[in-house]
């Protein structure tokens, strides 16, 4: 069984996201949830909450196909992916009436979990 959870527009950018979501790929989900509440970055807490999202859905995905077997301990995260979102430009004054650009930038971050 494969389930999946994405956050949209997370106001980050996917470079920062990145560094912690490689930490987590291939891990069992118990243990990601473990080596995020360690990781002392803010992008940790975001991911922590979309893998959080993530096996809610895998136990009410089991509850309804009614799959007695159903263990958390075994699911595994098979993907996991921060892609850039979209960025709101906006514009600070410099020298000489100029006009220097300033790029907010968001993320989405979608995980795969499966019992493989």
């Amino acid at each position: 069984m494969e389930v999946q959870a994405i956050t949209k527009n997370v106001g980050m950018s996917a470079q920062k996201m990145r560094e912690v979501v490689r930490q987590i790929r291939g891990l069992r989900a118990l243990d990601a949830q473990a080596v995020l509440a360690v990781v002392p970055r803010k992008s940790a807490r975001y991911v922590a909450k979309t893998l959080k999202s993530a096996i809610a859905n895998a136990e009410d995905q089991a509850r309804v196909q009614k799959i007695s077997a159903f263990k958390a301990e075994k699911l595994r995260v098979t993907t996991a992916v921060a892609g850039s979102a979209r960025t709101a430009k906006r514009f600070t004054p410099k020298a000489r009436g100029s006009a220097g650009p300033i790029l907010k930038r968001t993320c989405h971050i979608h995980i795969v979990l499966s019992d493989e």
